[in-house]
């Protein structure tokens, strides 16, 4: 069964990245365990600077629980991508996002990912309710 790239319509919120000299593999594109790093950046810096999480002081952090990526064309140094983003899931303490890698200004994705967050208490490392202001700009990524 052939797999269909995403499209730019499915995802809410677009964060840019350029890729960087290091990230290309022997092969001339970039290899396939930078997209991790791509979503987990794209994730992070959305949390940090559209949720308010504050990643150093903030009594409750996230953790990376799964993640899986498809892959549909190549990119390589030096482009300017953005990571789209769409929450999948909102439960208690987790979120599901929906990631997808786009050369900038293309409607097709290159590569489409799964990454699920955990929340837990920063001490404890036990999972706790999601706070209500990171709930609440979640919901801004969930579908319409």
């Amino acid at each position: 069964m052939a797999r269909k790239r995403p499209l730019r319509g499915a995802y809410r919120h677009f964060q840019p990245i350029t890729t960087r000299w290091h990230d290309n593999d022997v092969y001339g594109h970039v290899n396939n365990v930078v997209y991790y790093s791509f979503f987990d950046s794209a994730v992070n810096t959305w949390l940090i600077e559209q949720a308010g999480l504050n990643i150093h002081h903030d009594p409750v952090v996230a953790y990376v629980a799964g993640s899986a990526c498809d892959y549909f064309a190549a990119i390589a140094f030096p482009q300017r991508i953005e990571v789209g983003i769409a929450v999948e899931r909102l439960g208690n303490s987790a979120v599901h996002y929906a990631l997808a890698v786009f050369v900038e200004g293309e409607s097709e994705a290159c590569a489409a990912g799964r990454f699920i967050h955990v929340f837990v208490d920063r001490s404890t490392h036990c999972p706790v309710a999601i706070p209500d202001g990171l709930r609440s700009a979640c919901e801004h990524l969930l579908p319409e």
